[in-house]
């Protein structure tokens, strides 16, 4: 098991694209958020090109990609999008794709989430939002200004979707850009979320990161979910195909090798944080008061709704375990503790 290492020093420049293996080129597109862009792929499928993963849809985004299509992508149109799961930075332009003609390939259950959420568009938080907010222990204040904000809308960066997909599938086989590419589907940041791997090459999408961690996030569309375990049981599960060989290609930072030693990385760090965070439920605690011992740095405004989903989930984990009870405070808050 050897160190992890970056082939690549720096990234693509806006509208450039860097070759990563033959026939395989790394695009990168801008995010407006901390984590500040994410990387697609474009595989040589001779007369079109396979797109992996879209950005999110902005007018900045569409004008690069067009910029894109005319210059490092020679002009060949785009036959296929192959979305690895249904976060808007990796689905946001896929339906405009698809308008030029594209066909679209994710997993069914990717597929499902995103299309329905580009069709749920709410004006102002729904109850079963907010009692979520409530139960995770914002304060009045807090809630009240959640409640008379426009929430975050799925269509508000995601293209439209029009009917119809190609669906991937554990263990299937596809051919982009010369490579036959077998489908391992991960868990815990996004349902059936797929990566590709084909000899000494996998496409990792979110679910195989260098040096950050991917969300692991509870939402109220499912608020007693364990995403945690389906995260570490997908990281136990890759461990024996992957390779110090392996050039994994991320959705965001640098691609990189010594993918063995990352899988265990992702999940010694999410048993640190349990242990930490179960020695911090020592006297009952809000969820909002879980951040110190999951995060050990200080937690801005901009980072406030990730972390909140993400202490969650890691106190849905040990709930699950056994390791922790709750009650219910006289404000509508759960009080986590440690049990016994």
């Amino acid at each position: 098991m050897t160190a992890i290492q970056f082939p690549f020093a720096d990234p693509p420049a806006e509208g450039s694209a860097t070759e990563v293996a033959p026939g395989i080129l790394w695009l990168r597109l801008p995010l407006p958020m901390a984590l500040d862009h994410v990387n697609v792929y474009a595989l040589d499928d001779g007369d079109s090109w396979t797109l992996i993963d879209t950005g999110m849809k902005s007018r900045r985004t569409l004008a690069i990609w067009e910029a894109l299509l005319a210059g490092p992508l020679a002009g060949k149109p785009v036959g296929r999008v192959v979305v690895t799961h249904h976060h808007p930075d990796h689905v946001g332009c896929a339906g405009w794709f698809q308008e030029k003609g594209a066909d679209l390939w994710m997993t069914r259950t990717a597929w499902l989430f995103a299309r329905m959420l580009t069709l749920d568009e709410q004006a102002a938080p729904t109850a079963e939002s907010l009692r979520f907010y409530r139960h995770a222990g914002l304060t009045p204040e807090m809630l009240a200004q959640r409640a008379g904000e426009r929430p975050f809308n799925f269509c508000d960066v995601v293209h439209p979707m029009p009917l119809g997909f190609r669906r991937l599938e554990q263990g299937g086989c596809l051919q982009m850009g010369g490579r036959d590419w077998t489908i391992h589907l991960g868990s815990g940041h996004a349902p059936d979320h797929a990566t590709f791997w084909s000899g000494d090459l996998v496409i990792g999408g979110d679910q195989l990161l260098p040096g950050i961690s991917a969300n692991i996030g509870v939402y109220p569309t499912e608020p007693e979910a364990d995403p945690l375990a389906d995260w570490i049981e997908s990281c136990a599960r890759f461990l024996p195909m992957a390779t110090d060989a392996h050039l994994v290609l991320p959705g965001h930072k640098l691609p990189f090798t010594g993918l063995p030693l990352r899988l265990m990385q992702m999940i010694e760090n999410h048993h640190s944080a349990l242990d930490r965070l179960l020695g911090h439920l020592s006297h009952p605690r809000r969820a909002t008061e879980c951040f110190a011992p999951l995060f050990k740095r200080a937690i801005g405004s901009n980072e406030f709704g990730l972390a909140l989903v993400e202490a969650v989930a890691h106190l849905n984990h040990l709930l699950a375990q056994g390791a922790v009870s709750r009650q219910l405070s006289p404000e509508g808050a759960w009080l986590w503790q440690k049990a016994g």
